[in-house]
């Protein structure tokens, strides 16, 4: 199974016109959304390109594929236009034999975990800062980034995982950032 991941929308169509580029070319059989699709929240800056009427045309033409979950900038008036769920504050998936834990990471962080078990992804979005790395008890911590308000000096990305690996891709040319195998 081939999963995308993203996260951080936050209202801009143009990134996720340039999202959808790879979606076409990696034919993944889930998106998984991580959070904040619509509003750009009070501590980011508007984007030249921000509307979410058009973000929300998008991402229902996809809404058999994705799997989504509530951001801290996601809210009840968003989910009346969204023609998928995206009110729950975490999800699993179970892939190939690896847990997933998908939440925003406004509730739960690498710091501060959900009760998971060992070997599972937690898998979050919120400070748009690409992560990628094994924790405690063989748990790994993997945020794709942000494809419309990257910080920390880093590109626009996103997170695929095909064949028991997960990696983070440049959004621009879908270039690798970071890869990790599942396998111990």
């Amino acid at each position: 199974m081939k999963l995308l991941f993203f996260s951080d929308v936050h209202g801009s169509p143009e990134s996720f016109e340039l999202l959808e580029r790879h979606i076409e070319s990696h034919a993944p059989d889930l998106l998984v959304l991580l959070g904040d699709a619509l509003y750009h929240g009070p501590r980011n800056p508007l984007r030249p390109d921000y509307a979410p009427p058009q973000v929300v045309e998008q991402l229902n033409r996809r809404k058999e594929q994705i799997v989504a979950v509530r951001g801290n900038c996601d809210s009840e008036v968003d989910q009346m236009l969204l023609e998928f769920p995206l009110m729950s504050d975490y999800s699993t998936l179970l892939v190939d034999g690896h847990r997933f834990f998908l939440t925003h990471g406004h509730l739960w962080n690498p710091g501060q975990l959900p009760p998971i078990p060992a070997g599972a992804v937690f898998t979050y979005g919120h400070t748009h800062l690409p992560q990628l790395e094994r924790l405690e008890n063989g748990r790994i911590a993997f945020n794709p980034g942000s494809i419309s308000l990257p910080k920390g000096g880093n590109p626009a990305s996103f997170g695929f995982y095909e064949d028991g690996v997960l990696t983070v891709c440049r959004l621009q040319d879908a270039g690798e950032m970071l890869r990790l195998s599942l396998e111990p």
